[in-house]
């Protein structure tokens, strides 16, 4: 049995979610960003207890074919920006399209309605958010970290993070407080 979860962005939540099943004495057979499989069906009752759990624990099992298409996405977007391997030729069209086999158009149109938000916008989003965490962790300089996003200047880094932040790069390193967002939360 496939079950779709809201909200998983990394292996904790992974883990978070797996525990939620073996506490629950559901057997599973895998668990990915999104998806839970288990080994068998699971009771109406069981099922609720989960549901509950993964509520209380900052997830949401998804009903509906188009809310899991968007996790996917989601899904597939957050795990590209974390590999720090976009090149500056990366088309999102192309790649969303050959992992999901089905039309961007279509794609990004059931992202947009579920979302109100753009595939590109949150795309951005995404990038700025880890562009935040690597200033942060100074492991990088604005060069690098350029290149591993897919930016084809620094130039064009620093003017997607200010319209998006308000801030330069160097201004956003210099504040107290980093105003991070959960990934779960763009």
């Amino acid at each position: 049995m496939t079950i779709f979860i809201k909200n998983m962005v990394c292996n904790r939540c992974i883990s978070a979610v797996e525990d939620i099943f073996t506490k629950a004495d559901v057997k599973i057979s895998s668990v990915i960003l999104g998806e839970v499989e288990t080994e068998t069906e699971i009771s109406a009752d069981k099922m609720k207890t989960i549901e509950k759990e993964l509520l209380e624990t900052g997830f949401e099992r998804i009903m509906d074919s188009a809310h899991q298409l968007v996790e996917k996405i989601k899904n597939l977007i957050i795990v590209k920006v974390s590999e720090l391997d976009i090149a500056d030729n990366f088309l999102l069209s192309e790649f969303l399209s050959s992992k999901l086999h089905k039309d961007y158009s279509a794609l990004s149109k059931t992202f947009s309605q579920n979302e109100n938000i753009t595939l590109e916008q949150f795309f951005i989003l995404q990038k700025i958010e880890k562009v935040k965490e690597l200033l942060l962790y100074n492991e990088f300089n604005l060069t690098e970290i350029a290149g591993k996003l897919g930016y084809k200047s620094v130039q064009h880094l620093s003017t997607q993070f200010r319209n998006s932040t308000g801030f330069t790069p160097t201004e956003f390193k210099k504040l107290k407080d980093h105003h991070r967002k959960p990934l779960d939360n763009l």
